[in-house]
């Protein structure tokens, strides 16, 4: 028996747990902020509900949002690549939505249509054209393979980087601070509109993969297990890739490229409730959003009045904890 079976708790608990932390998170962190008004004085006048109803509110449901999905693709990749270093930046749509977004930076164009900027509209495209390249590439050579798509993103993200590189070579001094605070992620917005559009791709994607979580239990073990236990795998890659690829490419060009969400979150949580997916797709996802709202919660508060981008905290947490996953598994073999 291992450590990781050691620690198992009983799955009502966990979600217990995790519901009652989220909706105290919900409730205490847009409290939190530079104001250093009390609960009664912030709802006593205007400019304090304005505060707390279209700006802190908004915020921490925004960040829930987008922990939620990076957590939830997260544990959906770990199963379809059978690699558990998988994130949902591991197929490179991250480096296609942040190629674009440093080239609408570049261009100087500025523009906003039904309250989305330039820099989102170009983001996506980054994001589908890397979708397309991707898929393309993966169903010429042998289909959805786990180590097909794993080569194609890394060489797409390697080949997107290189060319981000170039546009920064070629911006100048304010356009290059434009870019690399873009690409350090970031939950600045302001009412309610971001949400809104985001939730029902979010729901959506739960509503597939939580449809999809048995099968996914079967092809961690491998594609031979999953065709001999009668699963369409093809059909199951393709899937959970477009679909989950397709929310990556809008949270990159909401947020940023927020990074290790996707990646510490469902290990931390496996450790906990183990590893049916059944499980991981529910309680990773809530926690990797409570988890997000308190990043972001210190990432505003730590430097105040100036502001500490999201992507930074994310990282300092989720760098040492991949360190120790290298290591962990290098002891496993």
């Amino acid at each position: 028996m291992n450590n990781s079976t050691l620690m198992i708790r009983p799955f009502r608990l966990v979600i217990s747990i995790l519901i009652l932390f989220t909706i105290l998170s919900a409730v205490l962190a847009p409290l939190i902020g530079t104001n250093k008004s009390s609960f009664l004085e912030l709802f006593s006048s205007e400019i304090g509900q304005q505060i707390f109803f279209d700006l802190r509110l908004p915020r921490v449901v925004f960040a829930f949002l987008v922990g939620f999905s990076l957590a939830m693709i997260g544990v959906a990749f770990q199963a379809l690549l059978q690699n558990e270093l998988a994130t949902p930046y591991t197929l490179g749509v991250a480096s296609g939505g942040a190629l674009g977004a440093v080239i609408a930076i570049k261009s100087g164009l500025v523009f906003t249509v039904f309250g989305f900027t330039n820099i989102i509209f170009f983001s996506v495209g980054g994001s589908v054209l890397t979708i397309l390249i991707i898929y393309l590439i993966a169903k010429s050579r042998a289909g959805l393979s786990p180590i097909t798509l794993i080569l194609t993103g890394v060489t797409i993200s390697l080949l997107f980087s290189s060319l981000i590189l170039f546009v920064h070579y070629l911006a100048d001094f304010t356009e290059t601070y434009r870019m690399i605070r873009w690409l350090m992620g970031g939950l600045q917005v302001t009412g309610w509109y971001y949400s809104l559009v985001l939730f029902p791709f979010v729901s959506l994607t739960f509503l597939y993969l939580f449809r999809k979580a048995v099968a996914l239990n079967i092809i961690s073990s491998g594609d031979e297990m999953a065709l001999s236990k009668g699963v369409d795998v093809l059909r199951l890659q393709r899937g959970v890739f477009l679909i989950s690829s397709v929310l990556v490419g809008i949270i990159v060009a909401f947020a940023g490229p927020i990074g290790f969400i996707g990646l510490i979150i469902p290990h931390l949580i496996r450790l906990i409730v183990g590893a049916d997916h059944r499980k991981l797709l529910i309680t990773a996802p809530i926690f990797g959003g409570t988890f997000l709202i308190w990043c972001d919660t210190f990432s505003r508060t730590i430097i105040s009045p100036a502001e500490l981008p999201v992507g930074i905290i994310t990282a300092m947490l989720g760098g040492p904890f991949f360190i120790w996953l290298l290591i962990r598994q290098k002891r496993s073999i």
